[in-house]
């Protein structure tokens, strides 16, 4: 039963924490299909392309540690502030681009502040939500994040279509991420009043703080069920790059890419929830397994399709399925990662597992690219799959070890 407490709590975060982050996955959704299109307009190969795309996760790997610190040093409020302001350089400097070299630039400061927008988004909810309501907001700022992801798409293809220049898009990012800076900049810091230490900023530099030596010290839990978790996030990376590039392959328009990615997006966001259920019903594995051999089918089927007749109708049906595949393992890292750490004191070891994670979305769109340059997108896009399919095996091996039963192997 809902208490008055609670509502209030929600309807609380609503302003600082839920808006802000549903505006900024907008104009990140809005950005993120046309990357690969704008590279190549710039005189970037097919793999240049796929490589400056994965400048977002790179970007977004190599902030993860001094975003930390820079939370915890001057507060979430002003670091969401900051990452809207760095936002605004990098679209800027991606606008005006003259080079792919300097758009590839642009786009590792769009990661770097989506690093830090991330962090303290956990910051806040940490400092200001109580505990025995935390899951359910965290949760809701997910889906805050993937409506706006849904939404992006959307209003990419419009701007796009109305304007008929692919890089008025960008505008789009722009006007949200000023939209996040003024709103948080104007608005009153809720945790400004508390006499505690705020306990948002000490998780993020707790989670910052020996992260390498967290590593080794866990190395075991972290090669067997983190390796999988990495391979989730190779997979979720590498649909966003795999995606606006094989559009470009098979020449379609950037609206149409966009609108494309858009409904895909849709069917994650409408599942985000049910995802939750899964898990809590039945049980880890019944929620990340379909989803990593959902998507892994998937790519392993679009592999095939390049040069057949229905190359565009294959590439809607595969980016829908990926979409629906996704949405089944929503939030399963930061499921898994909560599962496994030490309750006496669980920061370092989240931020263990969130690095690793996010070192596996840093590397598959690397890979990607790297394979499209020496052999060709469809042998990239086919290895990734079988890679899915193998992370699965993984998990279904190593989870029921390290999760509590009820919670990882009701499957069996």
């Amino acid at each position: 039963m809902t208490t008055a407490t609670d509502e209030f709590r929600f309807r609380s975060i609503a302003l600082p924490a839920l808006l802000p982050a549903f505006l900024f996955a907008i104009g990140e959704g809005a950005v993120i299909p046309i990357i690969p299109a704008v590279a190549s307009s710039l005189g970037a190969s097919l793999a240049g392309a796929g490589f400056i795309a994965a400048m977002i996760v790179v970007g977004q790997l190599v902030g993860d540690i001094p975003s930390g610190v820079l939370v915890a040093r001057i507060g979430e409020r002003r670091a969401m502030i900051l990452a809207g302001l760095i936002a605004i350089v990098a679209v800027l400097l991606a606008q005006f681009a003259v080079s792919a070299a300097m758009f590839g630039v642009a786009i590792f400061l769009l990661g770097l502040s989506a690093a830090v927008f991330a962090l303290a988004r956990q910051a806040f909810m940490t400092a200001y939500v109580p505990v025995r309501i935390r899951a359910r907001a965290l949760s809701t700022l997910g889906g805050a994040f993937r409506g706006g992801w849904f939404v992006g798409p959307f209003v990419g293809a419009a701007v796009i279509a109305l304007t008929g220049t692919v890089q008025a898009a960008f505008w789009v990012q722009i006007v949200c991420a000023a939209a996040v800076t003024i709103l948080l900049f104007f608005l009153p810091d809720p945790t400004a009043d508390q006499a505690k230490p705020d306990a948002g900023e000490q998780l993020v530099h707790d989670e910052s703080a020996g992260l390498f030596r967290t590593i080794w010290n866990n190395r075991g839990v972290l090669v067997r069920v983190g390796s999988g978790a990495g391979v989730v996030g190779a997979l979720r990376a590498s649909r966003m790059a795999i995606l606006p590039l094989w559009a470009v392959s098979i020449g379609l328009p950037e609206s149409t890419t966009a609108l494309v990615i858009g409904i895909g997006a849709a069917a994650d966001f409408a599942l985000f929830y049910t995802s939750g259920q899964i898990m809590d019903r039945f049980g880890r594995l019944w929620s990340v397994v379909p989803s990593m051999v959902g998507m892994g089918l998937a790519l392993i089927v679009l592999a095939f399709t390049h040069d057949l007749p229905g190359a565009e109708q294959w590439f809607i049906a595969v980016a829908i399925v990926m979409g629906v595949a996704n949405g089944v393992g929503s939030g399963i890292i930061m499921t898994l990662s909560a599962d496994l750490a030490p309750r006496q004191n669980p920061a370092p070891f989240l931020g263990a597992f969130r690095f690793t994670a996010d070192a596996g979305a840093a590397a598959a769109p690397l890979a990607v690219s790297a394979i499209v340059a020496v052999a060709s997108l469809s042998l990239a896009t086919g290895l990734v799959g079988v890679v899915g399919i193998i992370g699965a095996g993984i998990l279904v091996r190593n989870v029921p070890r390290y999760v509590p039963n009820r919670r990882a192997a009701t499957a069996r």
